[in-house]
């Protein structure tokens, strides 16, 4: 549905606001849109007051990175942005979208996007009331290589698709205390790191996900009193043409690994398969500060694809995707995949609430 606050005028610039550091990612959306000639921008973290001790963020953060910035929302909105970037803590998703959903600013917010159904559907139904976007900020489907596996699978390269392999792996969260802490972040490694795969097979297969399966435990990082959620998961999603797909979801990169982790998809068909990589393009060095090897990643961009697709929505008044209603599926395969960890038992999608 095209946006009753759309920008017409492509040459405007447009002052977009980040809100809330709490997210590892925000310093990477804040520094690409600092990069960009068509956008203003402002930061606020009020919240970081209330973080742990020892976690840079608020002004502290924005100076280290040379980021415009304010103490307050309310200084935020005064400032009056076209669009923000919400990146708090998972739980507290839904206030910030629908704060700034009633000043009729769109918004991009980060994955997953609530840690309920309800609170999925409340921010969609305020962006809606408001005339506003909401997109969810699901970088990975902008990879080229991706798009190429589209491509090969629409061709019929790859015959009809039986099944895939996806995997997420990474480092456990550091820096921020909240992302193992069930109350803020929703979950442990099923909610971080499940909705990166699921978006892609949801965007690829174009079926509805129908039945989910999940196993998680807490033998990784077991020694690690700070952790309160599951470390490892594995979740199995049924969809209703017939294709099952795996994603691994754990916090298992080793801490001293020379990247993050990662994300790769492998498609089966009848004709072939494929397999994508997409942060594989990277030069490899060693950095004389850790005493490590270190990878560096170059190319294309996900992120900055991804901002582009959510600028040029607002630009065109054309709704930008992945969207809201993307991120609600996706918060409902995630709450199922909890629900069967919990049981040991498959969740059907269409017996859980709607809302």
């Amino acid at each position: 549905m095209p946006s009753q606050k759309a920008l017409h005028d492509g040459g405007r610039t447009l002052r977009v606001g980040v809100m809330s550091f709490a997210h590892l990612h925000a310093a990477g959306f804040a520094g690409v849109l600092q990069g960009r000639p068509d956008v203003e921008l402002m930061c606020a973290d009020p919240d970081a007051a209330a973080a742990p001790a020892g976690e840079l963020r608020g002004a502290a953060l924005a100076a280290d990175l040379g980021l415009p910035y304010v103490d307050t929302y309310d200084e935020l909105f005064a400032w009056r942005p076209d669009a923000v970037v919400v990146c708090s803590e998972n739980a507290r998703h839904r206030p910030l979208v629908e704060r700034a959903a009633a000043a009729g600013v769109h918004v991009l917010c980060e994955k997953p996007l609530a840690t309920s159904v309800d609170d999925a559907q409340a921010m969609i139904d305020a962006c809606d009331a408001a005339g506003v976007f909401l997109m969810t900020a699901l970088p990975v489907r902008f990879a080229p290589s991706f798009q190429a596996l589209c491509a090969a699978v629409e061709a019929g390269r790859l015959g009809d698709v039986l099944g895939a392999t996806g995997t997420n792996n990474g480092w456990l969260p550091s820096g921020r205390a909240w992302f193992t802490d069930p109350a803020l972040a929703g979950g442990g490694a099923i909610a971080d790191h499940t909705v990166h795969v699921a978006d892609l097979l949801d965007c690829l297969l174009g079926s509805q996900a129908v039945r989910v399966r999940a196993v998680s435990n807490r033998v990784l990082h077991a020694d690690n009193p700070a952790v309160a959620t599951e470390t490892g998961g594995l979740v199995s999603i049924a969809y209703d043409n017939g294709v099952v797909a795996t994603i691994d979801c754990s916090w298992s990169q080793p801490p001293h690994a020379p990247t993050w982790g990662g994300v790769t998809l492998e498609v089966v068909g009848t004709a072939g398969t494929m397999r994508i990589d997409p942060y594989a393009a990277r030069v490899g060095g060693f950095d004389e500060n850790a005493r490590r090897e270190m990878w560096i990643p170059y190319g294309d961009s996900p992120k900055a694809r991804l901002l582009d697709a959510f600028l040029n929505g607002i630009r065109t008044g054309v709704a930008p995707q992945p969207d809201g209603h993307t991120g609600l599926r996706l918060v409902r395969i995630v709450v199922a995949a909890q629900e069967s960890a919990r049981t040991g038992q498959p969740v059907d999608l269409d017996l859980m609430p709607a809302a």
